[in-house]
């Protein structure tokens, strides 16, 4: 084979499906290894963090095959590859992570040592993160795929349930990473900033472990009619009441045992003037608000280092106007950066064969070809209440 297409960043707000390089069994670098195999493209989904790139807020270069949220048969094994066999149909995290250093032995597969050589941490198809070439194709390479890869037991019950499947490689584990950093239990009470899909993931994640009540923030009326459809409260933010006042209005209490920010840096300000204008500090602060005394807050939500297309010059460097204080008076816990997507994949695959949690229903998958990307794209960049799944050859189709 030789043929391969994917989804390239043009510039600022525009993608387009091109030809590519069909992969090899090689690193960025372009030196070869045995350790990897090639995918065919099975799933790829549009992630809201795709998008930080596509709006032009992050240092991403013209040219750069997005898509790390990949699912796919393997159709080439690298020569020291054990445990894996052509027609294997995988999961893959969009960690990209070698299984030897300190911290991925120690499960922190998001800050990999070795995939990288700017900073901990990869993933394919993202700026700055080790130049691993993106799944939204036909054709890609997983790097360590012993390690990295998860592989569905049951071909064909998978791919019954592969609209479900394909949220394992980042935005279900994302959400309950979130929820299970928060400390969601059962009887606890959640609040979830967000009701986009990593948003709507926390709180599928939150129900399943237990909590009480699960209530869902945004500024969204579409996703917010969304989430109240699939069993959450909501809470409107572009209205002058609080959160605090919104919530009590559900609880009795201004406050929550745990919330979970699945906005990140392009976040709004609350209120009917507020939601019009960028406030990246708004999310954590009104959590630290309503977050009760020795509460956790997760943090899945995206934070970078350099926002170009930041307000003012201090969130151009990633420096936000947190107030750490109310945090410190009031005990919280917090914890940020990527998900160790394996810490949690199998479990939640087991989830889903066994109809715990019906995630594609709760995110609103909508299958689109890879033709349809870019207007995919333009769709969820409007605020459409979807996860959009690309089915680059037409086999989810047919699996429906």
């Amino acid at each position: 084979m030789s043929e391969n297409r994917g989804v390239v960043y043009i510039e600022q707000g525009k993608v387009e499906v091109q030809s590519i390089p069909f992969p090899k069994l090689q690193t960025p670098s372009g030196r070869k290894i045995g350790h990897g195999v090639i995918l065919r493209v099975v799933s790829t989904n549009i992630c809201g963090s795709d998008q930080h790139m596509v709006r032009g807020r992050t240092t991403a270069p013209a040219g750069l095959v997005l898509g790390h949220e990949i699912t796919g048969e393997v159709i080439e094994v690298g020569s020291d590859v054990e445990t894996l066999s052509v027609g294997d149909l995988v999961s893959v995290p969009f960690n990209v992570a070698c299984g030897r250093c300190q911290t991925c032995k120690e499960q922190h597969t998001g800050v990999c040592l070795s995939v990288n050589p700017s900073r901990a941490g990869g993933a394919y198809g993202y700026v700055d993160m080790g130049g691993w070439i993106g799944g939204q194709a036909e054709y890609v390479m997983v790097p360590y795929a012993d390690f990295n890869l998860l592989r569905f037991p049951d071909k064909a019950q998978a791919m019954g349930k592969i609209r479900d499947l394909t949220c394992l490689s980042d935005i279900l584990p994302t959400g309950f990473h979130g929820a299970v950093t928060a400390g969601v239990g059962p009887g606890t009470t959640v609040y979830v900033a967000g009701a986009g899909p990593v948003g709507l993931a926390a709180a599928a994640s939150a129900r399943l472990l237990g909590a009480a009540v699960v209530i869902v923030g945004d500024i969204n009326p579409a996703r917010l009619e969304h989430a109240r459809k699939v069993g959450f409260e909501t809470v409107d933010l572009s209205q002058d009441a609080t959160l605090g006042e919104q919530i009590e209005q559900i609880l009795g209490t201004p406050e929550v045992d745990c919330a979970v920010d699945c906005v990140g840096f392009e976040a709004r300000g609350h209120g009917h003037a507020g939601a019009q204008h960028e406030a990246p500090a708004t999310v954590l602060n009104s959590l630290m608000e309503i977050t009760r005394a020795a509460g956790k807050i997760g943090i899945p939500g995206l934070y970078v280092t350099d926002d170009p297309g930041a307000a003012d010059a201090a969130a151009r460097q990633g420096s936000l106007s947190i107030r750490l204080g109310l945090g410190w008076a009031k005990s919280h816990s917090f914890h940020t950066g990527q998900t160790p997507v394996m810490k949690y994949n199998r479990q939640l695959m087991q989830a889903i064969l066994w109809d715990r949690i019906n995630i594609a229903e709760i995110v609103g998958v909508q299958l689109i070809t890879l033709d349809e990307a870019p207007a995919g794209y333009a769709a969820f960049d409007a605020g459409a209440p979807k996860k959009y799944v690309i089915d680059p050859h037409g086999l989810l189709a047919k699996a429906a």
